[in-house]
């Protein structure tokens, strides 16, 4: 789209005092009603008002009230590692250099978004101290259910919140524990049971593969079956994780996903599964859907990353692809789902691979 960034830091406040804005990125998405709505992570920083330390946020659970505390870490302590701007470690304990919420952003257009100016999501339990990210809106039987990621000292896991008016939200608690992300659930049973995508992080052994999974009630999950691998040589070489709630269509579920190599960076594709049992893949992108080439793109707080936590269809047969861009601002692309379904049914079958 010529108007991106459609969303940067610079466009919206704070939530708290002492605090600033790096990045808003990675939106789930959803049309509601008549307007196009995201929700946005924000992640936001401590005012790094002296150069000698470094100061990160986090959410203090002891207290009576939970509330958001800073850290401070002096550069030159030996016990210190920051090689990585995202995440340091002090005598071997890891914490974010910033934590996340979720606002809501509001659109008649797809293209112009007000975004809230406080959080619609933010840290409240032990396992979201350090950050609430990358929501998934999914609906089903007229409720909005969320899933995004909660960071915290125990690990990256997956949790579920609801909402029937994108004003008042509904925690409830963890669905995936460590470490388990990208979570996407399907708008409609499959079989009469709730289904997802998945991507669990193992430590040792096994790639960064991607999973489905199924439930009766959205909170107990179970019946794993293994969807695709990451492939040799490949613009998704290193890893494969969720994007977009899968959209159905004639071909089969439509789903953006993402895959990272060291040389690409973060990449878009495309895969198409079986409407009866999503755990067969049918085709998959064999180049990318999108890939990190416009400046905003390749330059931000994490630099060649397209990830997209969200899209929707249009009257006009478009599909409307939101994602964040160098985990700094939201971007959007536009295309025709009968463009993008003709292209990937021709690529290769994947039914006997």
């Amino acid at each position: 789209m010529t108007e991106n960034p459609l969303i940067t830091p610079e466009d919206i406040q704070p939530s708290t005092e002492g605090m600033e804005i790096i990045g808003t990125f990675n939106p789930g998405a959803i049309r509601f009603g008549d307007e196009t709505l995201l929700l946005i992570r924000v992640a936001e920083r401590p005012i790094q008002d002296d150069p000698n330390y470094i100061a990160v946020p986090m959410l203090d659970v002891s207290a009576d009230t939970p509330h958001i505390k800073v850290l401070r870490f002096h550069r030159n302590d030996p016990d210190l590692d920051a090689s990585d701007p995202r995440c340091i470690s002090y005598r071997g304990k890891p914490y974010l250099t910033s934590i996340s919420h979720l606002r809501v952003a509001r659109s008649s257009d797809g293209i112009h978004f007000t975004v809230e100016n406080q959080p619609a999501l933010k840290p409240t339990e032990p396992w979201e101290a350090y950050g609430v990210e990358d929501p998934r809106i999914t609906c089903i039987d007229g409720t909005y259910y969320i899933t995004y990621t909660a960071v915290s000292e125990y690990g990256i896991a997956t949790a579920l919140a609801s909402t029937h008016d994108f004003w008042q939200f509904e925690k409830h608690g963890l669905i995936f524990y460590p470490e388990n992300r990208d979570v996407t659930i399907f708008p409609e049973r499959i079989g009469g049971k709730y289904c997802c995508l998945h991507r669990p992080m193992p430590k040792y052994i096994g790639k960064l593969n991607m999973w489905v999974a199924y439930a009766n009630d959205l909170l107990h999950w179970g019946e794993f079956k293994l969807l695709m691998s990451p492939r040799e040589n490949s613009w998704d070489s290193e890893r494969v994780g969720g994007g977009t709630v899968p959209i159905k269509t004639e071909c089969g579920w439509l789903a953006i996903y993402h895959g990272a190599n060291p040389m690409q960076g973060y990449c878009l594709g495309a895969v198409l599964l079986d409407i009866e049992h999503p755990e067969r893949l049918l085709r998959r992108s064999v180049k990318p859907l999108l890939s990190p080439e416009a400046i905003y793109e390749r330059i931000g707080f994490y630099e060649r990353v397209v990830f997209s936590c969200g899209a929707v269809c249009d009257d006009m047969g478009n599909l409307w692809l939101y994602y964040g861009a160098a985990d700094r601002v939201v971007s959007g692309a536009r295309v025709k789902m009968s463009e993008l379904l003709d292209a990937l049914m021709d690529e290769p079958s994947e039914i006997a691979s």
